[in-house]
């Protein structure tokens, strides 16, 4: 990624928070749309990548897998109580119809002494998800409850 592009950037929406997230990559962009719910929530440069969780996801499509790959680690937060802020996209791809995902990442327990929340994403939604290729580039929109 060229030092100059961004990774992602949040959009104005009334009750949610909307982002768009980029990469050069299919992977690096649901890498920086990972990032970007986090940042919603949590300076992610106060986690520490000290605990590392594999991630495998499959779904029909691109807006699905997305859904499912924020939704994950919803519910990591909400089960397990942990937080990331480091993600490792490894591979997507179409295998017999189906988008599957491999993935890393990291980060550790919830400890409300060092990290301060700003605010609680509630879930994913399908509200106004996108994930497209442009020419040099893939652009995601995603919408979070919040």
């Amino acid at each position: 990624m060229p030092a100059d592009m961004k990774k992602y950037e949040y959009l104005n929406h009334t009750a949610d928070a909307k982002f768009l997230a980029y990469g050069k990559t299919l992977e690096e962009a649901f890498e920086n749309a990972a990032l970007a719910m986090f940042n919603v929530m949590i300076n992610t440069n106060t986690i520490s990548p000290i605990k590392s969780v594999n991630i495998e996801l499959s779904a029909q499509d691109l807006d699905t897998l997305l859904f499912d790959w924020l939704s994950e680690f919803l519910f990591l937060m909400d089960a397990e109580n942990l937080i990331f802020g480091e993600f490792k996209v490894h591979k997507i791809k179409q295998e017999e119809g189906q988008f599957q995902l491999n993935a890393t990442v990291y980060g550790e327990k919830i400890d409300h002494s060092k990290h301060m929340f700003d605010t609680e994403v509630k879930a994913a939604t399908y509200n106004d998800i996108q994930v497209k290729q442009l020419a040099d580039m893939w652009v995601i929109q995603a919408t979070v409850d919040i």
